[in-house]
């Protein structure tokens, strides 16, 4: 079990765990260019994380413009397994307060304006999202997140808007009609990609405000979301110290993701050009280099 290696993604309010002492920050690239910011490598109790921030340090990176092909393959190329993605997100259901946290199990993408697959040019692969989290991964979470008592949910639909505006009235109350639990703007093409790089993925969303469909958050003020984000990110933070302790304990050595591209990849062997076999080479070089 040794080779395990987890990256948390941080989402709004979280770009850095500060507490944690040995630091090394890491440049990469990779042949989608660079990732959203550099990579914090770094140990606690002995063991090896990985920590991106998705918006960049700062937050500077509107969700539209974020490099996802590029994060995800930096951290592929750094031998991450496991990906617990961070992000901050509006309540669509009036059981799910401001400070609650939601370990998502579904997600409807809404997104359109993004990179969505590592496969676009010449070699074509369909991998399954039936259960595009780990369960092994929501385990971890949900044990890491109940050792610091904070309240949260388990499983949840999350869906996916392009932004960077939140939504109208009739959107949200769309949302709301297909029984959805949360929305933000960042989980896709990440959970996506995650798949077709054989990482496990798992979720945690954090409820910063009801969206306007909630009388009392009628406009979503980034004010009133930011002070939510803080105390989150705090319960986050402490959170992310339990997942680093116990998620090899969970880790599911059937997890569907651990080798889906064996019956994903559906072009030809002499339809692929050395240029791309090279290019995919971090994301799927296990099964092109057979």
């Amino acid at each position: 079990m040794a080779n395990n290696k987890l990256a948390i993604i941080g989402g709004s309010g979280l770009y850095d765990v500060e507490e944690f002492e040995d630091r090394e920050l890491i440049d990469l690239n990779t042949p989608w260019g660079k990732p959203s910011d550099k990579i914090l490598k770094t140990k606690y109790h002995n063991k090896e994380i990985y920590f991106l921030p998705r918006h960049g340090k700062g937050h500077f990176i509107s969700p539209s413009n974020i490099n996802f092909r590029a994060n995800i393959d930096a951290l592929k190329q750094l031998g991450v397994t496991d990906v617990v993605s961070i992000s901050a997100v509006g309540s669509l259901k009036e059981n799910l307060p401001p400070g609650k946290f939601v370990i998502i199990d579904q997600f409807i993408d809404r997104t359109f304006a993004r990179n969505k697959t590592f496969f676009d040019e010449e070699i074509v692969a369909h991998v399954s999202m039936a259960h595009p989290t780990s369960k092994g991964l929501m385990n971890a979470c949900e044990d890491a997140i109940r050792k610091e008592g904070i309240d949260y949910q388990r499983g949840g639909t999350y869906v996916v808007m392009e932004g960077p505006q939140f939504s109208t009235l009739a959107e949200s109350n769309l949302y709301r009609s297909w029984k959805a639990d949360v929305i933000g703007m960042t989980n896709m093409p990440e959970a996506k990609l995650a798949r077709e790089a054989e990482i496990r993925y798992a979720s945690v969303s954090m409820v910063t405000d009801y969206d306007c469909w909630h009388p009392g958050h009628e406009n979503v003020d980034v004010q009133k979301v930011i002070k939510v984000l803080l105390e989150n990110a705090s319960k986050a933070k402490s959170m992310i110290k339990n997942l680093i302790d116990n998620f090899e304990n969970h880790i599911d050595p059937k997890d569907p993701t651990n080798n889906c591209l064996d019956v994903a990849i559906i072009t030809a062997p002499e339809k692929r050009t050395k240029n791309t076999t090279d290019k995919l080479k971090t994301i799927a070089g296990r099964v092109l280099n057979k």
